[in-house]
């Protein structure tokens, strides 16, 4: 007789693989975590599978598990693809997102296809500003949602991911090697501030060689030779690229991948939220960086 696999176990798989452990996991669902454990328990049973590691500090998925992983993330996109189209109001209108320009790629995209797609009579209007920006347009309700790049959520922020930011130079370049260390951040840049007391902290002599409003001159001085800046890891402008210092530099430091929505209760911000959160918890799937939740 054919058995059928428990979609809520499946859900809690999922997020507990994304999320890198059960209590992180247990807070994004809203359930406890013995409840999750114990969903997590069921479904191994039914599979008579070992799905995850929990010898080490920090659970890891089984290769077992992270075949059963590429399934579930189908069969869950699937389900919730047919529950909206199916039980879902014509919904109308125009819905604002806000994201700064170097966190657009590649999350943002997928989630403006899956919006459309879902919601095909609503307008999604893309703001890109820097996170200082936007936090102020959200909080003049300006914006009805923002994703931001900041050191600690501000309140009602909900931390997705925690990622390392890294020097990043003009492919093959030299000017990581001068002293002072040219850096170039634009005057709005939420790194600014954070790396250069960084510098100061390690006693490391450095000089600002620009002064702009603009993110694409800081790209322009950087792809140019003249000066580092520091981005989030994987995040690189045209012609530019990780400097290999090997240690030469000072570490420059983390920042947090924040959302704030101005109505979560409000089911198409709701689904978007879900979409946004989906789209960097499976970006960052199995890598080596830190998954919270405000």
């Amino acid at each position: 007789m054919a058995r059928n696999l428990d979609m809520t176990a499946l859900r809690s798989f999922v997020m507990v693989a994304d999320a890198g452990g059960v209590t992180k996991a247990a807070g994004l669902l809203n359930l406890t975590q013995s409840a999750v454990s114990m969903q997590l328990k069921r479904l191994e049973e039914s599979l008579n599978l070992a799905l995850l590691d929990r010898s080490a500090r920090q659970i890891s998925v089984t290769p077992e598990g992270e075949q059963l992983l590429s399934y579930a993330r189908r069969m869950l996109a699937l389900n919730d693809e047919a529950l909206r189209r199916l039980t879902a109001e014509n919904y109308e209108g125009e819905i604002s997102l806000g994201v700064p320009h170097d966190i657009i790629y590649p999350y943002i995209p997928p989630v403006l296809r899956r919006f459309a797609a879902d919601f095909p009579r609503m307008k999604i209007k893309l703001v890109s500003s820097p996170t200082k920006t936007l936090r102020e347009m959200f909080g003049r309700g300006e914006i009805d949602a923002i994703v931001t790049t900041e050191l600690h959520p501000g309140p009602g922020g909900e931390s997705l991911v925690t990622l390392p930011l890294v020097w990043v130079g003009a492919v093959d370049g030299i000017a990581w090697r001068n002293r002072p260390l040219p850096v170039a951040f634009c005057k709005n840049c939420i790194f600014r501030s954070g790396v250069l007391k960084r510098l100061d902290q390690a006693q490391f002599d450095w000089q600002m060689v620009v002064e702009s409003d603009l993110d694409n001159a800081v790209d322009a001085v950087v792809s140019a030779d003249l000066a580092v800046h520091a981005l989030i890891k994987g995040v690189y402008p045209r012609q530019t690229a990780p400097v290999p210092h090997d240690g030469a530099l000072p570490d420059p430091g983390k920042t947090q991948i924040v959302l704030y929505m101005q109505a979560k209760d409000d089911p198409v911000q709701a689904a978007l939220h879900d979409m946004i959160r989906h789209s960097y918890l499976s970006e960052w799937a199995g890598a080596d960086v830190e998954r919270r939740s405000a």
